[in-house]
Formats: C-alpha cells, sequence, structure tokens
C-alpha cells in the first residue's frame, strides 16, 4: 500500500512538473524571460528526470545573455539524460544549445565540437547549418588573424630567389605562404603557377593561373603562364584564345613578342599532324588568305621578314599585321620557327 501511495505521489509530482513547464513555455513565447524561469525551476524541483525543462531553460538563459550559466543548464541536461536513458533527441538538443551558448562567446572550436556532438546523437538541417556557419566564421576569422601583406611580400621574394636557384618546390611553399598572408595579390598565384608548370604539375598550375586572372583580370604575365600550360597540355585550341586575350590585355606592348611567340609555337605544333597538302587547298580556297597574299604591303611585309628577323619582331608589334601573319601561319602558308 505504502508503495502504491509512491507510486500515485510520484505521478503526481510530474503531472504537477509539466503544468509548471507548459506554463514556463507560455511564458518564454511571450518573452517574459524572468517568469519563465520561476516556472521551469519549480518543474525541475517536482520532476528532476525530465531533460526537456532543463533544456528549455537553457533556451531562457541563451536568451538573456547569460552564456555561461546555459552551459552549465545544458550539461546537468546531458548527465541526468545519459542517468535517466533519455530519448537521444534531447541529448542532441542539449548539446546544440550549448554549441549555440559558445558561438554567443564567439568560441567556435567549442561550438563546433559540441554541433558535431549533436549530429552524432540526432542529425537535423538546423544543427547541420549552424556547423557549416561556425566553421565558415572560424575559417574566416583565422584567414584574418593570419593576413599581413608584408610578411606575403617577404615570402614571395624568397620563393623568387628559390625559383632562381631551380628549388621549385621549396618555392612553392613560400608562394603558398604568400597567398594564405595576402590572396589579393596576383603575383604569388602567378609564380607558383610557373614552379608547378616547372614540376610539370599542369592542373595545379592552370588552376593557379585561372585564379590570378579572376584576383587581376589585367594581370598579362598570367595569361601568357595559362597559355603555355595549355600548349603543355597540348590544348592548342584553347592556348590560341588565352593569346590573344592577353594580347587585348597588353595595352603597353611590353609582352607582344613574347605572346606572339608562342602563338607560333602553337600553329606549328597544331599543324604538325595535318596533312600540308590539304591545309594548303583549303588556303588557296579561303578569300580571306588570298587577300592578305594579294596586299600589296603585306608581300613587302612577308619579304622583309624573310630577309631580316629584326623586322618581323617590329612587324609583329602592329596588330593588325599580326593577326594576318598568325592567320597565314594557320593556314600553312607561313612556318616560323
Amino acid at each position: 500500500m505504502q508503495e502504491q501511495d509512491t507510486v500515485a505521489d510520484e505521478n503526481s509530482r510530474k503531472e504537477e512538473a509539466l503544468k509548471a513547464k507548459s506554463l514556463g513555455d507560455e511564458a518564454y513565447k511571450k518573452r517574459n524571460f524572468d517568469e519563465a524561469l520561476q516556472h521551469y525551476d519549480k518543474a525541475w524541483e517536482l520532476d528532476s528526470t525530465n531533460v526537456t525543462i532543463l533544456t528549455n531553460k537553457a533556451a531562457v538563459l541563451l536568451e538573456q545573455n547569460k552564456y555561461e550559466e546555459c552551459i552549465k543548464v545544458c550539461d546537468e541536461a546531458i548527465e541526468v539524460g545519459r542517468e535517466h536513458r533519455a530519448d537521444f533527441k534531447l541529448i542532441a538538443r542539449a548539446y546544440a544549445r550549448k554549441g549555440n551558448a559558445y558561438i554567443k562567446l564567439n568560441n567556435y572550436d567549442e561550438a563546433i565540437t559540441y554541433y558535431n556532438k549533436s549530429l552524432t546523437e540526432h542529425r537535423t538541417p538546423d544543427v547541420l547549418k549552424k556547423l557549416q556557419e561556425a566553421q565558415k566564421e572560424k575559417a574566416r576569422l583565422e584567414k584574418e588573424a593570419y593576413y599581413n601583406p608584408e610578411l606575403a611580400d617577404k615570402a614571395r621574394e624568397e620563393g623568387n630567389e628559390l625559383f632562381k636557384k631551380n628549388d621549385f618546390v621549396n618555392a612553392v611553399q613560400k608562394y603558398t605562404e604568400a597567398i594564405k598572408r595576402n590572396d589579393k595579390d596576383p603575383r604569388a598565384y602567378s609564380n607558383r603557377a610557373a614552379c608547378y608548370t616547372k614540376l610539370m604539375a599542369l592542373q595545379e598550375a592552370l588552376k593557379d593561373c585561372e585564379t590570378c586572372i579572376q584576383v587581376d583580370p589585367t594581370f598579362v604575365k598570367a595569361y601568357i603562364r595559362k597559355a603555355v600550360v595549355e600548349f603543355a597540355m597540348k590544348d592548342y585550341t584553347k592556348c590560341l584564345s588565352t593569346c590573344e586575350e592577353a594580347l587585348k590585355q597588353d595595352k603597353d606592348g611590353k609582352h607582344t613578342n613574347e605572346i606572339n611567340q608562342q602563338i607560333v609555337k602553337c600553329y606549328n605544333a597544331r599543324g604538325e599532324d595535318e596533312n600540308v597538302a590539304e591545309r594548303l587547298q583549303r588556303a588557296a580556297q579561303d578569300p580571306e588568305i588570298q587577300k592578305i597574299l594579294q596586299d600589296p604591303a603585306m608581300s613587302s611585309i612577308l619579304q622583309q621578314m624573310q630577309e631580316d628577323p629584326q623586322a618581323a619582331r617590329d612587324h609583329m608589334k602592329n596588330p593588325m599585321v599580326a593577326a594576318n601573319i598568325r592567320k597565314l601561319i594557320n593556314a600553312g602558308i607561313l612556318k616560323v620557327a
């Protein structure tokens, strides 16, 4: 009989605890946080096995910016939950709220730890999103803290010295450090691409060239190095396209000769495996090619180029002449070493 009375009394207390918890929930919804805490504390006095009471109390403390207290309540919820074999979803909720408190404290390492623990207990899209956001913010802060243009320049210059010594592996490490210190400087990407090209790590080189161009679309050297990589990959069509873009960006003409030499190499390499007779036949039927050949000025220029290599370099500085010469090379009419 006494045992029955004890059970009945326990059930009664649990019912009263649920009523107090419900009152706390209503107060929470109305943002009456102090009142909510009073109801949750009363509910916990009546039933110290109901983990939901503690997780709800933790939510209130989070809203009140009492983050350390929130963490302690979450720890208690987890401990009690384990002891009474509570639903794993409740344990997950306690871990997630603990993670939320650490986010408010700007402690992203701890937040990530407890979001992961929450997901281990029970995977939800909301907590997964919070984890990803915390990881992203942590990475941003670390990157921001590491940013130092002066040290980036120092690392890049050290890389340049190693490159001159043909120590490409260690040069890559220095350029990588420079990028970490300042990822807005195109030079480190371009220089690392040159190292990768020397090491025949062509995909890595290509990626660095493309990133360099994204950082600074006017950085001519990146286009030139990209063209070199594409040539090494025997992707001649892309190589020529990159060279054309390089010429557009080379406003002052400092790199014109270098770009044109790459174009000539590309045309010659592309034509090595083609049937020469077929190419000449196509050229004979191409009105644009015939127009170039029948132009007296172009005929004179071509004659000068055969007699004087320096004249060839000078003529290639003229964009229109250079374009005509590239068309003749591509057609197989002209072959330049």
